[in-house]
């Protein structure tokens, strides 16, 4: 059954009874997980992703969705919602622009339907990071809310309420592969990135693209966490850098600020993590915003690394609450 459903709302996540269930499918491990109509997990599992084939990873994800079935007492067709690392082509409704390459170019919702024999709900990660934010974490109560997750990659999710605007071409919120907004004199020789452009958010805002900086400068390797312990420890190359990561950041924000005008911004992703990210990422963004200063709050995500698979699971809230599945 071809999932063509708009979005749940906050009322679609308080149904008594309810059970939703979702699977995070990441570039190293493929998470289920069932909520209840309170958002408490009734069920997490988790196994490694075979993601040099495209048959494996389909019946990774058969095997946890049985799984989960079988210890939550769900019917046979309860329907699934499902994260990827890239979208599903409207018009060939095949996956494009995954890094788990195996999954590029294959009809993963329709082969999912027919392995599951289910609705299937299919969404970019970062759609899911934004959803599950809006239904009950930091972007909660929001009417436009921005969700950029900064870890290996760097993509994003915009909500409207709690519905996904994924956009006429599924693009929306492909933030990392804008050109870095303003760039200096030391940024014009900007890095090429593996979408075929060069200069892209991504290879600078990411986790790698700040350890790509701080090499570039000091000729020293170093790992992102590395990096911001140093800096944490005082060492003034550390410094700089995460000096120059933060500005570069507050940059690419201004600009979505500028466009958007969310109501606030969350972050996700391993770079999200780091405290002393907040401290002034505000005020430097207001440095490039049109008018300033801004009233724009920008929270970690609240749900962290649950907030993938929290948010396909609410990917089959309208479903349920038509009584599909």
């Amino acid at each position: 059954m071809a999932a063509t459903l708009s979005q749940p709302s906050n009322s679609d996540m308080s149904q008594p009874g309810a059970h939703y269930l979702g699977v995070d499918l990441g570039g190293t491990k493929t998470e289920v997980a069932v909520l209840d109509g309170s958002h408490r997990f009734l069920l997490r599992e988790r196994l490694p992703t075979p993601k040099h084939s495209y048959t494996d990873i389909l019946a990774t994800i058969a095997h946890l969705v049985s799984l989960a079935r079988q210890r939550c007492q769900l019917a046979a067709d309860h329907p699934v919602g499902i994260g990827i690392p890239g979208c599903v082509d409207p018009a060939s409704q095949q996956v494009r622009g995954a890094n788990t390459n195996a999954l590029n170019g294959q009809t993963l919702l329709m082969d999912l339907q027919a392995t599951l024999a289910c609705p299937v709900f299919v969404e970019n990660d970062a759609n899911c990071l934004a959803l599950s934010e809006a239904v009950d974490g930091a972007s909660r109560g929001s009417r436009l809310a921005f969700a950029a997750i900064l870890g290996t990659g760097c993509g994003a999710g915009i909500t409207l309420g709690t519905h996904i605007w994924t956009g006429r071409n599924a693009l929306a919120g492909e933030w990392g592969h804008n050109p870095l907004p303003w760039p200096t004199a030391l940024e014009l020789e900007a890095p090429a990135c593996w979408c075929g452009q060069r200069g892209c958010i991504e290879t600078w805002v990411s986790g790698p693209g700040l350890a790509a900086d701080h090499l570039r400068q000091t000729h020293q390797s170093m790992t992102p966490e590395q990096i911001v312990q140093a800096m944490m420890q005082g060492d003034r190359h550390a410094s700089q850098t995460w000096q120059r990561y933060v500005g570069r950041l507050a940059r690419s924000l201004a600009h979505i600020v500028n466009t958007l005008d969310p109501d606030v911004i969350v972050l996700g992703g391993g770079m999200s993590t780091i405290e002393p990210l907040y401290t002034d990422l505000v005020s430097r963004m207001e440095e490039h915003t049109f008018t300033r200063p801004i009233a724009t709050p920008v929270h970690p995500a609240m749900h962290g690394d649950s907030s993938g698979v929290r948010g396909a699971a609410w990917l089959t809230g309208k479903a349920l609450k038509q009584g599909i599945g």
